[in-house]
């Protein structure tokens, strides 16, 4: 039983991790995205302009090597997965080891 619970709990850290970068590579798409679009909105007056996205608040930074290595190895399952890039895979694990 212990070796259950233990393969389910590691499986919920996974996808919570998964899903965090999931969500924080979306919102910076977005807002790749919005920066790209506004010259060309400025670009057009006569056009609508889209209300601005709101701020994303910075996630909080790993403070313990223990964590910054499973964030590493679940970037490096997305990256395999085929969801990240290899860009965006370089600056993700650049931005977690602070270099």
């Amino acid at each position: 039983m212990p070796g259950l619970l233990r393969g389910v709990a590691r499986t919920a850290v996974v996808a919570g991790t998964a899903t965090a970068v999931s969500n924080r590579v979306s919102r910076r798409q977005a807002g790749r995205w919005a920066q790209q679009e506004a010259p060309q909105a400025q670009a057009q007056p006569a056009a609508p302009q889209a209300a601005p996205a709101a701020p994303v608040a910075p996630a909080a930074e790993p403070d313990d090597m223990a964590t910054r290595l499973d964030q590493l190895k679940q970037l490096a399952e997305l990256k395999n997965q085929g969801v990240l890039t290899d860009a965006e895979f370089a600056a993700q694990k650049s931005r977690l080891l602070g270099s």
